[in-house]
């Protein structure tokens, strides 16, 4: 049974991040390319800045915090990260949460749900998937990019859609969905992660 996990990038008060992985997480619902669609927020997460000793090539976690998230991450079939633009880039608590492990991220697809202004946060997007394919993950062409994004966000804290957002998620949903598929011979050579 494939899982698609939806991980929130931003921690900060005020973030419009989690009502858009939220909104995300009920297309990936409503699409059922995954059977089993979880929501992570990485402000819940709370993983401190990287204290592991050893290379997370090796696997051997110290830290219980650790552990967790490298069952979490494992669990997954592909990602969606919802990221915001800081300075061109992406953020700090995303880039720490990746550097924590290594093969719980291989051979997984993973689609980009961007935001900020003008740019609506594809330089952020174009930057990560330097660092993901180093990892062995496959970033999608297909992506969400929403500019501007406080007009899309209403009194109650959620986000509300345009068309071109709703069919870029779709699309965006059915390349993960595929890629998925095809990625899994190679996934299910991976030996575990020991604990």
């Amino acid at each position: 049974m494939a899982k698609l996990e939806i991980i929130v990038a931003s921690t900060r008060p005020g973030r419009v991040g989690l009502p858009i992985g939220q909104w995300i997480e009920a297309e990936a619902v409503a699409h059922d390319g995954f059977p089993e669609v979880e929501l992570v927020d990485l402000a819940e997460v709370n993983l401190p800045f990287m204290n592991e000793p050893n290379h997370p090539r090796m696997g051997q976690y110290t830290h219980q915090h650790t552990r967790d998230w490298s069952a979490k991450v494992a669990e997954a079939d592909a990602f969606v990260f919802v990221l915001p633009e800081y300075n061109y880039g992406y953020n700090a608590e995303l880039k720490n949460a990746i550097d924590y492990l290594h093969k719980e991220w291989s051979y997984k697809p993973v689609g980009l749900v961007s935001y900020g202004g003008v740019a609506a946060g594809t330089r952020a997007a174009q930057m990560i998937k330097q660092v993901v394919t180093t990892l062995k993950m496959t970033p999608i062409f297909e992506a969400v990019a929403i500019p501007f994004v406080g007009q899309f966000v209403d009194d109650e804290n959620r986000l509300i859609p345009n068309e071109v957002m709703v069919a870029s998620a779709k699309a965006m949903l059915d390349e993960l969905a595929r890629v998925s598929e095809v990625l899994r011979v190679l996934r299910e050579g991976i030996a575990p992660v020991r604990r």
